[in-house]
């Protein structure tokens, strides 16, 4: 058998960033098949690495076009358009407030970087019954919003998926929003997850509830979805019919959840596959459905999702630079220019065709800081800062960087940068490093050095939360959750990363963290 890694990459002639929608749908109705869009790429870079889309001829990425990043909200109606990330979704307090499972689904998705590209728009289309985001939408009633140059049309997400990574989308259509049903103060809702850890786990299963009470807690409307369970995400409405003219307490919730648990299971038929066992989905599906009851019963739902998410953002709120000026188009060769660390650099794609990734172009310009780890957006030892925010560059297409900003760790410290083609490989002396570098050498938090440059690009963005004063052990755990390092424990990088923000000590991180790294 044939690994993946031993498959040659897919080849990929030309990348266009329109600045229009318009122009969009023409290159899609002009190429049909041949072509696949783009926005937070966090899939689809991955795929490609993989030669799983040997027929492509040009990727259309739609990150420069203005309006598709806006969360538009009506009386009773909420619309997030395709550039939406998961990371906006998360600190919206309209979503937070009015549609918490979504919030809750995506802050389970990938890392903080990770958050600040992909889309749930891109999570829907991908079509995995693993994604998060799909059963959260389900419940909140989602259709997806479909143009082409023929026109618009609207999909229940009920009706959207006809198999695995299989929908109902025309090769020359565009997914440019989700619409789905803002929740009044009638209902409470959740979503929840099992996974094999706590951070950039795939789902082992995935199901959100969501139930309308009356004036004495009887539950008259009720919404629920299962995912990575079956071939698709599937609301399931024999399910919802049980919990139908139930009273929703903390006394008939263990028991109520039980028996809801056990219809479901019947109805999915949990799958086997490499992630787990189908006895044990089924095992996770009835405790998973019981808990959820019970914090629906107990009101608790909106406990698990922190007030203050960290995501790595800066003071971008989320949002990319748009417009016309920013348009492009690559072929293979086609020379890419942007600012590396306040320097101007431009140099041509990286690898075969137009579509290399922003991890290999700046190692071909020589800034050799970024390493690639996993080069999937696993271990976030490729971590740079792009117009503002933390990204994982192996995940990010090189074409992307045309006319943006790029800060890597040998531009981390603000004496440290360097003429494009140049870079320096030698350590600043600490009187001139960034502060975290200086607490990263300080507290020996440097162990090999391969992780490092990741670590203190994800710190850096860190310190610039606005809670940063007051980040604990905790704070640095969710921010450093994309970065992976296998030299030894996290007890030196947080003591350093804390130093370095907060002035905390040593024996005070070791208070408020367990020997497993979990906050006590």
């Amino acid at each position: 058998m044939i690994h993946h890694v031993q498959i040659p990459a897919s080849t990929v002639q030309r990348v266009v960033t329109p600045s229009s929608l318009t122009d969009a749908l023409q290159l899609l109705a002009e190429y049909g098949e041949r072509a696949k869009p783009l926005a937070g790429g966090t899939d689809l870079m991955i795929e490609l690495d993989r030669g799983v889309h040997s027929e492509l001829d040009c990727l259309i990425d739609l990150t420069r076009i203005e309006g598709l990043g806006e969360i538009n909200v009506g009386a009773d109606e909420l619309t997030i358009g395709a550039l939406v990330t998961h990371n906006r979704c998360v600190t919206s307090e309209y979503i937070r407030r009015r549609a918490l499972p979504l919030a809750q689904a995506c802050y389970e998705v990938g890392s903080p970087p990770l958050r600040n590209r992909a889309t749930v728009v891109g999570n829907v289309v991908t079509a995995s019954p693993a994604n998060d985001t799909i059963s959260a939408l389900m419940v909140l009633d989602a259709e997806v919003v479909i143009e082409s140059l023929g026109g618009r049309r609207t999909v229940a997400l009920t009706d959207f998926y006809t198999g695995v990574r299989s929908t109902v989308l025309r090769p020359d259509e565009l997914v440019t929003g989700i619409k789905m049903r803002a929740l009044d103060k009638a209902w409470r809702a959740v979503y929840v997850k099992s996974g094999l850890r706590r951070a950039q786990a795939i789902s082992v299963v995935h199901l959100a509830l969501a139930c309308r009470l009356d004036e004495t807690d009887t539950i008259v409307e009720a919404r629920l979805a299962a995912g990575s369970v079956a071939p698709t995400v599937r609301r399931l409405a024999e399910a919802e019919q049980q919990l139908v003219g139930q009273r929703l307490s903390a006394g008939s919730a263990a028991e109520l959840g039980r028996g809801l648990g056990v219809t479901i299971a019947g109805l999915v038929q949990p799958i086997d596959d490499v992630r787990s066992s189908a006895d044990y989905r089924t095992d996770q599906l009835s405790e998973m459905t019981r808990r959820a009851v019970s914090v629906l019963a107990e009101n608790r739902q909106a406990e698990r999702l922190p007030a203050t998410p960290v995501t790595l953002a800066g003071s971008t709120g989320g949002r990319w630079p748009s417009g016309s000026s920013l348009a492009a188009d690559h072929g293979s060769g086609d020379v890419i220019s942007a600012r590396v660390n306040q320097e101007p650099c431009s140099g041509p794609p990286s690898g075969p065709g137009a579509a290399g990734t922003l991890l290999n172009w700046l190692r071909q310009q020589g800034y050799t800081g970024v390493k690639e780890g996993c080069a999937e957006g696993e271990c976030g030892a490729c971590t740079v800062h792009l117009d503002g925010m933390a990204v994982l560059a192996c995940l990010v297409p090189a074409s992307r960087v045309h006319g943006a900003q790029v800060t890597t760790i040998e531009g981390l410290a603000p004496t440290n940068t360097t003429p494009a083609g140049a870079p320096s490989v030698t350590e600043p002396a600490l009187s001139t490093a960034h502060g975290l570098q200086s607490a990263f050498v300080t507290h020996g938090a440097v162990q090999c050095g391969f992780c490092i440059p990741g670590f203190l690009m994800a710190a850096a963005k860190l310190a610039e939360e606005p809670h940063a004063e007051g980040l604990d052990a905790a704070s640095v755990a969710a921010g450093l959750s994309g970065n992976l390092c296998r030299c030894t424990g996290y007890y030196k990088i947080t003591e350093a990363v804390l130093a370095a923000t907060t002035g905390v000590g040593p024996s005070e991180v070791a208070a408020s963290v367990d020997l497993q790294g979990s906050e006590r």
